[in-house]
């Protein structure tokens, strides 16, 4: 058994071999919280909780960290303009990411530090930058000098001549204007930290490199993150972390957007679909399992349809769990995934030829239904649910009971409501009065009902909208 994984540092899928036997330590760039977080946030989240899930399931130890940035240019910009102090506008978002992220499903990290809480450990940092000869202070803030730092931009593969390098308001005194601030100079109602070069606050990129040498040392496992962070601030990071002394990060792995009309969502175009209106339209499991089940090196283009047909798919796999379960009563998950299921997940995190292993084992589950083979049909099940745990969308896990009970009181008053009209349904069936029987039919499917007939009697369940 070997993970293989897609490596962006070596542009190409590398066996993965862990720096200790048996562990595994990941740092994840995750929010900056200026805003709420949309669906392509959270994706980050997501794919990256299935490669934890995925490597705990191997039997690895897995540490994994996921920072908040909870200052930043932005950050102090929409504290100006609302006039309300930074650190609320930070908290308040910080708290929207983490219900968001617990509502799809994805486990707590192992620590999520915050940058403002490590500011001792950035002055540290680039006191051993300075001294080492790749940093120096001008006007009060510190750049890093790119120059001296051979490695520079072979993550992102471009040629220092033809950079541009993003630059923000104040950034004075630069010796070359491709070198990027490590800390920037303090400016009247911005908050500020004191520094032996005069007070000021962190430059975005310097957090990560200090966090991550805090919570994972000179050397961990996987650096994760979304595409668009590859440049600037990955390729920032390992400057900074590699001119301190750090090894860093030994793989690189980079989640894809989801896009509408072809564009990277985002705050600035207009075009984000907030997670805290999608869980009140869609179902947070179906949205798990939208935004999980795609490839993570794979754009997403949103769209309602799409939405919807990850609604119907997902449907067929709960329909068969409800019903086995209705037959035979709880079935614990298999110990195993299916080798099939547990190749395709070793190979880079192959999630879309995963579940098609699970969607077979769902027909063949339903098969051994239709032949009344109990004891098939459970084994099925157990395989099911065992894949289904691996990628977090179990429907009988602990984690997703709140949503079936959701409306639990109301569930009596409809189903007695209903099986009024199935009554007279029936009725019109036992006098072979189809057209009548096939209407309620029809019309309870354009309430959102689906009406199955089995040995029983009909039985409805809340269908695909």
């Amino acid at each position: 058994m070997t993970i293989r994984l897609y490596d962006t540092s070596a542009r190409q899928i590398r066996d993965f071999a862990p720096l200790t036997p048996g562990c595994v330590s990941i740092y994840l760039c995750g929010a900056t919280v200026q805003a709420a977080p949309h669906i392509g946030h959270i994706r980050s989240g997501l794919n990256f909780d299935i490669m934890r899930r995925w490597f705990e399931y191997r039997g690895y130890d897995v540490t994994f960290i996921r920072n908040v940035t909870d200052i930043d240019d932005k950050i102090i910009t929409k504290s100006r303009d609302q006039g309300r102090p930074w650190w609320s506008i930070g908290y308040e978002n910080e708290r929207a990411f983490n219900d968001g992220y617990h509502a799809l499903g994805c486990l707590p990290p192992t620590y999520e530090p915050r940058a403002t809480g490590h500011v001792p450990e950035m002055i540290e940092m680039m006191r051993g930058l300075i001294e080492r000869g790749h940093a120096y202070e001008a006007d009060g803030n510190v750049y890093f000098d790119v120059r001296s730092f051979p490695g520079y931009l072979q993550l992102s593969n471009q040629e220092l001549d033809n950079l541009l390098q993003p630059a923000g308001d104040g950034e004075t005194g630069k010796r070359d204007p491709r070198d990027f601030a490590l800390w920037k100079a303090t400016k009247p109602g911005e908050p500020d930290w004191e520094t032996p070069w005069g007070r000021g606050r962190p430059g975005w990129h310097l957090e990560c490199s200090a966090m991550a040498h805090k919570y994972l040392g000179d050397a961990f496992d996987i650096h994760g993150g979304g595409l668009d962070l590859i440049f600037p601030h990955h390729e920032n990071e390992i400057a900074q972390a590699k001119a301190y002394g750090d090894d860093f990060a030994a793989y690189w792995v980079h989640n894809a957007w989801v896009t509408m009309s072809g564009e990277k969502m985002s705050k600035s175009l207009g075009n984000s679909v907030l997670v805290s209106e999608m869980v009140k339209a869609w179902r947070p499991i179906v949205l798990r399992y939208y935004l999980g089940t795609p490839h993570y090196r794979s754009m997403i283009e949103y769209s309602e349809e799409a939405l919807r047909e990850a609604e119907s798919a997902f449907a067929r796999i709960e329909g068969f769990v409800q019903r086995v379960v209705e037959k035979a009563g709880p079935v614990e998950p298999s110990t195993e995934v299916p080798p099939a299921f547990a190749e395709a997940m070793d190979d880079d995190l192959g999630v879309p030829q995963a579940l098609a292993i699970v969607h077979t084992t769902v027909r063949q589950g339903n098969s051994a239904l239709a032949a009344d083979d109990k004891e098939a049909a459970v084994a099925r099940l157990a395989e099911v649910r065992a894949m289904l745990g691996v990628l977090g969308l179990d429907p009988l896990d602990a984690h997703w009971a709140g949503e079936t009970d959701r409306g639990e009181d109301l569930h009596g008053v409809v189903d007695s409501l209903v099986r009024l009209v199935l009554d007279q349904r029936e009725s019109a069936r036992a006098r072979k009065d189809w057209a009548t029987a096939d209407a309620i039919r029809d019309q309870l499917g354009q309430s959102g009902l689906s009406i199955e007939d089995g040995p029983q009697g009909p039985r409805w369940t809340l269908g695909p909208r």
